[in-house]
């Protein structure tokens, strides 16, 4: 995990409410783009282009439109932000199971 995810993760822990353990709680502040989301299945197990160029990440993210996975901000490529730049597709969370980790590239914000 990169120094600057672990910032922004810890302030805004304090200013979010806690989260429902069955995700029923209001999304605070609310997102239009969590509305209608459906399942995906992550499509790969890595960054798929970093893979191809033999680079490292840092963290992968997952499109939370379609399941694209990719390297997070803290990535020296920063695949999943170009993603989002190629498709308009505004979501992502962290790959890891169990990760309630999400964030909306419309917003620039932890949703």
């Amino acid at each position: 995990m990169g120094a600057g995810r672990e910032r922004t993760d810890q302030n805004m822990s304090l200013s979010m409410p806690p989260i429902s353990p069955n995700g029923s709680a209001p999304h605070w502040p609310h997102c239009e783009h969590l509305d209608g989301l459906v399942p995906v299945t992550p499509r790969s197990n890595g960054c798929p282009e970093c893979q191809v160029r033999g680079d490292i990440w840092t963290d992968l993210r997952v499109c939370l439109t379609c399941g694209w996975v990719a390297c997070s901000d803290d990535s020296p490529n920063q695949h999943a932000r170009a993603h989002y730049r190629e498709t308009d597709h505004p979501l992502v969370a962290d790959v890891e199971t169990g990760s309630r980790w999400r964030w909306c590239y419309v917003h620039q914000r932890l949703v």
